[in-house]
This record gives structure tokens, sequence and C-alpha cells, in this order.
């Protein structure tokens, strides 16, 4: 499959953003961080990405393979470098640096 290829904000983009959301079930902080994600995602990168939500009690082992310490907890899986980032992803502009847009307000 060739790889896909996307302007976002005036930046090119060549590969597809891989993500996977660490929760914890439906608690408030995993809810917010559901829902802020998807919302600032959309807008920073225009659907060009794909959201694995991983509910740590629904599956420990894929906890322990991260060596999570904290949640909520985002992994950028692709492009590389992976990151991470802990919290309610409530700051547009962190998601924003995590991805590589650092201009965008």
């Amino acid at each position: 499959m060739p790889k896909q290829s996307a302007t976002i904000h005036g930046k090119q983009v060549n590969d597809r953003f891989l993500f996977h959301l660490y929760i914890t079930g439906a608690s408030p902080n995993s809810s917010r961080a559901v829902t802020n994600l998807k919302h600032i995602f959309d807008k920073l990168l225009a659907k060009n990405y794909e959201l694995e939500i991983i509910d740590v009690y629904q599956n420990p082992a894929m906890a322990q393979k991260e060596n999570i310490i904290a949640l909520p907890l985002l992994v950028k899986k692709q492009p590389l470098p992976e990151r991470k980032m802990i919290g309610d992803m409530s700051d547009a502009i962190k998601l924003a640096a995590m991805v590589g847009l650092e201009n965008v307000q």
C-alpha cells in the first residue's frame, strides 16, 4: 500500500499518524482525554490519524508492555520518533508540538 500524503496547516505530511491512548475505564480523566484528543486531532491532523484506545483494566498486558506509570497516557507510535504525553490532553499547543506542528496556535 502506498504512503498517504497530506498537507496539514501548510506542512507536507507523508505518513499517517498512529497513536495509542491508554486509559482507565470510563473515569472522568479518561473520558476527557478521549474527547479532547478527537476534537484537537480532527483540527490539527485533518483526519490523517488513527487513535487506538486501550483500557488498561481490560488489557493489563498492554500497560505492562509500555511500562505505564500514569494515566491517561498518549503514545505517538508513527511517524517516528515515538513520543509520550500524560494528562487529559486538553493542551492543544503541547499536542501540536508532539506531532511536529509546533507553530500551530
